[in-house]
């Protein structure tokens, strides 16, 4: 029972990433899954609460690879680089920030809610790691940990953004690099 249920939330998660959530019917989902209706229907009230199920468990994926990085050893701005170079599937997107281009999802404010708790967990964590650095020296006491955060955390979906546009991995690699050649500079 568990096995299926894990197929399903990740098989919905998959869908959600690659179509969206009108473009990942039950159907699709049970097949990708393979899981029958009533399986499907057994553990989840219908779609929408099995695509919940799913971005909660993509933004719970999304914290834990990000606080691997920004909990780890090192610099303020060695561990910010470290979350930023990390590797992603960056022509796919960000599996959480696509979300945000979705109408269904956030018209619908119980979809939309564990989204927007994973970005103000991120902004969160980082503003701390931001925090951290203007308390040992490393940054100095004007630059602000929440705008700081938040252009990093916009950077990033935004580099996202620019490489599906092109096509390629360039506009979203200048990006980072961008940011991480700028956060040196704020110690100046």
């Amino acid at each position: 029972m568990v096995e299926t249920v894990e197929r399903l939330i990740r098989s919905t998660q998959e869908l959600l990433w690659e179509r969206g959530y009108v473009g990942t019917s039950p159907k699709a989902i049970q097949r990708a899954a393979d899981a029958g209706q009533g399986s499907m229907y057994h553990h989840f009230a219908g779609k929408a609460e099995l695509a919940k199920a799913a971005i909660e468990r993509s933004g719970a994926e999304l914290r834990a690879a990000a606080d691997v990085q920004l909990g780890g050893d090192g610099t303020a701005g060695e561990r910010i680089a470290g979350y930023l170079e990390r590797e992603r599937e960056v022509l796919k997107g960000c599996q959480v920030g696509r979300l945000t281009a979705d109408p269904d999802v956030i018209a619908d404010p119980d979809l939309r809610a564990p989204v927007a708790e994973t970005f103000a967990w991120l902004r969160g964590r980082l503003a701390e790691v931001v925090a951290e650095g203007k308390r040992t020296g490393e940054y100095p006491q004007t630059l602000d940990p929440e705008r700081t955060a938040a252009t990093i955390a916009a950077v990033l979906q935004g580099g996202y953004v620019l490489a599906r546009a092109a096509g390629s991995t360039e506009p979203f690699e200048l990006a980072v690099q961008g940011l991480i050649d700028l956060l040196p500079e704020a110690t100046k």
